[in-house]
């Protein structure tokens, strides 16, 4: 896929990762929708630094769980650029829990991470399925974690919805080929915000410093290193699908048990 004039929607893009891809697209020359929940002045940011680095952009407020919140964004992204080539599905959310306090989480708890992290993907993927059809090329990328694939990270409920996306990636890679390729990432840990108020400053530190130490790469991601092979599937992999990628300095190979994105 060329990038330069590609229309690329970015769900969770105020902050982290998601502004990091929509930031790389930018770069790229695509146009960028770039969507958040509440974050509306981080996202007017990541706005700003895409026009800075010559994309267009279009920023769209939608909680990804609402179906008519994903419709509506990729209408309003068919009416400004008549078209949409690419997805990432990066909206998500998780309660920080002690794997083994069963009592940490309630039904809800899991409703609600299922609800952004497997169904708003879903209806994100629904939303621009008949755009991508008809101009029989289009890719979408999942963004899933290494919590999917060694049931490590912020709490059960987050690592089997993650799972669970995984799953589903596998599943509309076939069902949507030929026209759509749809992959996955699977991070390990970011050093992003969003894990710092999580976990508290002292213990993100000392998970940064105990990745840094025990994965065979000895590095801990930034949002800027896992979005270059996101940024890579839409571009640069036109004979990949149904693939799960993982971006995590090594530690899925077991030198730790290592807490997830």
């Amino acid at each position: 896929m060329k990038l330069e004039e590609a229309v690329a929607v970015v769900t969770g893009s105020a902050t982290g990762l998601g502004a990091a891809v929509a930031r790389q697209l930018a770069a790229k020359g695509a146009r960028v929708v770039v969507n958040y929940t509440k974050s509306e002045g981080e996202a007017r940011e990541t706005v700003a630094a895409c026009e800075a680095l010559g994309g267009q952009t279009l920023l769209c407020r939608g909680d990804v769980s609402r179906d008519e919140d994903c419709r509506r964004m990729v209408s309003e992204t068919i009416k400004k650029w008549g078209r949409v080539d690419a997805l990432v599905n990066n909206a998500g959310v998780t309660k920080f829990a002690n794997m083994a306090d069963l009592e940490a989480l309630s039904a809800d708890d899991f409703l609600r991470i299922y609800s952004v992290n497997v169904v708003g993907a879903y209806q994100m993927i629904r939303a621009v399925a008949p755009h991508m059809k008809a101009a029989a090329r289009g890719a979408v990328v999942n963004i899933s974690s290494i919590a999917a694939v060694v049931g490590i990270g912020s709490s059960v409920a987050y690592a089997a919805s993650k799972g669970a996306l995984n799953t589903m990636t596998v599943a509309l890679a076939r069902a949507l080929a030929p026209e759509i390729r749809v992959n996955a990432v699977c991070p390990g840990l970011i050093q992003s915000r969003w894990l710092r108020e999580g976990y508290g400053e002292q213990t993100y530190n000392a998970l940064v410093a105990r990745v840094r130490d025990t994965t065979p790469l000895r590095k801990a991601s930034t949002p800027e290193d896992v979005a270059e092979p996101v940024v890579w599937l839409l571009e640069g992999a036109d004979h990949v699908t149904g693939q799960t990628l993982l971006v995590d300095a090594g530690a899925h190979l077991g030198f730790a048990p290592l807490v997830a994105r």
